[in-house]
């Protein structure tokens, strides 16, 4: 991997509104996850918000959970959150989704940003930045599955 981001874009059929609230709810994270892993959240319904926190039960061969931090906030334009684990020792990186209102429909742009991560030497190499890149994509699909119903 050549850079510190991952980001995969997708022309959604819904408003950025309708995708926002989707986005900033974090008790249906698990429903647009398109890698899997997110199992659930320790967020009520309270949507999100600059500096929310929230925490998540995830999966990846092992159960584990993780801290995430709401850095990036713009109502129904982007909304952005820093994951950590291990009481901080670990992570750091940020999964951003911005949006880009086309009238009827709207662009979606995700993104997983690493800059600032502590592992960001590992999680370069290998297959990470591929399967990453693959899981974007599957969540860009979920989301577009869920709002364009609404």
């Amino acid at each position: 991997m050549s850079t510190d981001q991952v980001t995969a874009e997708r022309l959604v059929a819904a408003p950025a509104e309708r995708i926002f609230a989707l986005l900033s709810d974090a008790a249906r994270h698990r429903e647009i996850d398109g890698s899997g892993t997110v199992q659930g959240t320790s967020n009520e319904s309270e949507p999100l918000y600059m500096g929310s926190v929230f925490g998540m039960s995830m999966k990846m061969g092992l159960p584990y959970s993780t801290k995430n931090e709401v850095v990036e906030y713009e109502p129904n334009r982007r909304i952005a959150w820093r994951t950590t684990g291990l009481f901080g020792l670990i992570g750091g990186r940020v999964w951003r989704y911005e949006l880009v209102d086309q009238g009827s429909s709207t662009i979606v742009r995700e993104t997983w940003d690493i800059s600032r991560d502590r592992q960001r030497v590992a999680l370069r190499r290998g297959n990470m930045p591929r399967s990453t890149k693959r899981n974007i994509e599957r969540t860009l699909e979920r989301i577009a599955t869920v709002v364009e119903g609404s």
